[in-house]
């Protein structure tokens, strides 16, 4: 299978590490990581499976099946978290995040020839050189931003729809944007399928924030830059706080910004990433 192109990784920043987010072992892109992705031993889909090269008949999954699966993707994240732990500084995320994370649905935010690998801990490309980010940065993401029910959440960079509705398991209002307008309408689609009541999307221009229903509590952002927009820090309330990649094209930090009841913002850097760029409209 060839490989893969990936963004919303962590980068290994371990001494002799081999993994494939050691940026001394990953091939560099604009979109992020280059890795294989290995079918399983046995790799099925719509009932028909191969098996050594054999043509296997088999029932799908059914929900049972993929709640497995969603269990066992939140265990690879706890085990991530673990292992990040001097770096994010603490051993395990908020059990919220994790309990929503259950709960969601991944295998439907991709497209569906990439249904089997929905619950590895790894991101996955959704078109338009984008990416479903990794399921750990979705939960180290949700946590560090800390999302309440009584708050209201800005999304910048929607993509299918996955990180926006973990958000809305957690807040009570989300709003997102989305640049591609094809992602939008199938998010905007899938989410009230869902049942997801508490989110609003649009498309357009992610950097210049959501006036009509700012302030907002709390504002997470998908996509990398080199400064915060103005326009994001403009709308966050006091005592707010935003999430996001922070660096060049080549590396950024994730990073938490916290803006006090005096509008002065502080910046924390959390653990080395590589995403794609936010992209704005002139």
């Amino acid at each position: 299978m060839p490989g893969v192109l990936l963004s919303g990784t962590p980068i290994c920043r371990r001494e002799g590490c081999s993994c494939s987010s050691n940026p001394r072992f990953s091939e560099n892109s604009t979109a992020g990581t280059s890795v294989i992705l290995t079918a399983p031993p046995l790799a099925y889909e719509n009932g028909l499976g191969w098996r050594e090269g054999k043509l296997i008949v088999m029932k799908p999954m059914n929900e049972r099946h993929l709640a497995i699966l969603r269990r066992h993707m939140v265990e690879m994240v706890a085990i991530h978290a673990d292992l990040a732990s001097d770096e994010i500084g603490k051993a395990e995320l908020d059990e919220r995040v994790m309990d929503a994370m259950r709960r969601v649905p991944r295998h439907l935010f991709v497209p569906a020839p990439l249904g089997l690998y929905s619950y590895q801990d790894t991101p996955l490309p959704i078109g338009f050189d984008k990416t479903i980010s990794q399921p750990f940065i979705v939960a180290l993401m949700t946590d560090l931003l800390s999302p309440q029910p009584h708050e209201t959440v800005l999304e910048v960079g929607t993509g299918l729809g996955y990180q926006a509705a973990i958000l809305a398991e957690l807040a009570g209002q989300v709003w997102s944007i989305e640049i591609v307008e094809e992602f939008a309408s199938i998010a905007r689609s899938l989410l009230r399928e869902l049942g997801y009541a508490g989110i609003g999307i649009r498309e357009g221009d992610g950097s210049r924030g959501w006036p009509d229903h700012a302030p907002f509590d709390k504002i997470l952002v998908s996509a990398a830059a080199e400064a915060v927009p103005t326009a994001l820090l403009d709308q966050l309330k006091p005592g707010g706080r935003l999430v996001m990649p922070l660096g060049p094209e080549e590396m950024q930090n994730l990073s938490v910004i916290e803006k006090d009841a005096d509008g002065r913002t502080t910046t924390r850097e959390i653990l080395p990433v590589r995403f794609g760029q936010l992209e704005t409209i002139s």
